[in-house]
C-alpha cells in the first residue's frame, strides 16, 4: 500500500519534472553539454538541498533518477530518492526509475513497490534504448498498472547528447510519442505522462492526450516562450485538465520557467490547474486535502 503525501495546503504549485543528479554530472562530458545547451544555472542538486529550494517557494516537487548507463553520468539510486523524500515529505514526491530492458526489471519494480513510499515511476527511452511499445517491457508495465502508479515518458528530442559527437550515442527515434499510444491502449488502467513539449512530434502528442483518458503532458524541459502555439491552445481549451508544470530542473529553475510562464495567454482559471491541481489529480490527492 502506498503511503499518503503530506503536502502543505498553502503550495503555489507542483514541479513534475526535477531530476536527482550527483555532483559529479556535470563533470561529465554529456553533463557539461546538457549544462551549455540549457544555460544552467548554478542551483542546489543534493536531495536536502533541492527540498530548502523548493520549500522556500512554497512548491513541492516529483524528483526522479533515470537508471541509464548511455549518457555516462552518475547515477542516484532510487534509495537515495526515497530517503530524500521520508526526510522531507512535505515537499519531495518520490518517483523512481527501473530500466524496463533488464532482465531484472519486474523483480525491481515490484521490490521498490513493496517498499510503500514510490509515487510513480521515470522511464527515459532515448536514454534506456527501447520504445515503449516494445512487447518485451509489457510485464513491467502491468506490475506499475497493478499497483496503480503512474509512468512519465521521455518524449522528444534529448537535451542530453546535444552538440556531441554522434550526439553522445542517443537516438531520437526512441523519443517519438506515437509507440507510447499503443501502451495507452494496451494498458487502459496505467496513467501515463509524456514529459516534455514533443519535438519535433508535437501534434502527435496532442492527438494522444487528447484520445486517451489516461495520458497526461508534462510542460517540462523548454522555456515557455519556445511553446509552439498548438501547444498553448490545447492547454487553454482541451487539455486544460491534463498539462502539468514541470521545469526539468536543473537544467531549467522553476524562477526560469514559472517567469516565462507568466507572459503565456493562459486563460483565467486554467493558470492554476497546470501550476498545482491537475499534478494532484496525476496523484491521486484532491485539493482540499493537500
Amino acid at each position: 500500500m502506498v503511503s499518503a503525501l503530506h503536502l502543505p495546503d498553502d503550495l503555489v504549485a507542483i514541479d513534475s519534472h526535477v531530476h536527482a543528479h550527483g555532483a559529479e554530472t556535470e563533470s561529465t562530458e554529456a553533463g557539461s553539454a546538457a549544462a551549455a545547451y540549457f544555460h544552467t544555472t548554478d542551483v542546489p542538486l543534493d536531495l536536502d538541498g533541492i527540498a530548502a529550494y523548493y520549500r522556500s517557494r512554497k512548491m513541492a516537487c516529483i524528483v526522479f533518477t533515470v537508471d541509464e548507463t548511455l549518457s555516462g553520468q552518475p547515477q542516484v539510486s532510487n534509495e537515495t530518492v526515497l530517503d530524500g523524500a521520508a526526510r522531507h515529505p512535505d515537499v519531495i514526491v518520490p518517483f523512481v526509475s527501473v530500466n524496463p530492458t533488464a532482465a531484472s526489471a519486474v523483480a525491481e519494480a515490484e521490490r521498490l513497490i513493496a517498499t510503500g513510499r514510490v509515487r510513480g515511476f521515470k522511464l527515459h527511452p532515448p536514454l534506456q534504448q527501447f520504445f515503449p511499445n516494445d512487447r518485451a517491457v509489457y510485464p513491467f508495465y502491468e506490475v506499475v498498472q497493478a499497483a496503480r502508479l503512474p509512468i512519465v515518458f521521455h518524449t522528444g528530442h534529448s537535451g542530453i547528447g546535444t552538440g556531441m559527437r554522434g550526439g553522445g550515442g542517443v537516438r531520437l527515434k526512441y523519443g517519438a510519442p506515437m509507440p507510447i499510444d499503443d501502451v495507452a491502449v494496451d494498458f487502459p488502467d496505467l496513467t501515463i505522462v509524456m514529459a516534455h513539449p514533443s519535438f519535433p512530434w508535437q501534434d502527435e502528442a496532442l492527438s494522444i492526450c487528447t484520445h486517451k483518458p489516461n495520458v497526461y503532458i508534462d510542460l517540462s524541459g523548454w522555456s515557455p516562450r519556445y511553446f509552439p502555439a498548438n501547444l498553448i491552445q490545447y492547454a487553454n481549451t482541451l487539455l486544460k485538465d491534463k498539462v502539468l508544470f514541470g521545469s526539468d530542473y536543473p537544467l531549467i529553475t522553476p524562477d526560469k520557467w514559472l517567469a516565462e510562464f507568466a507572459k503565456l495567454e493562459i486563460k483565467d482559471g486554467v493558470r492554476e490547474r497546470i501550476l498545482k491541481t491537475n499534478a494532484l489529480r496525476l496523484l491521486g490527492v484532491s485539493a482540499g486535502e493537500a
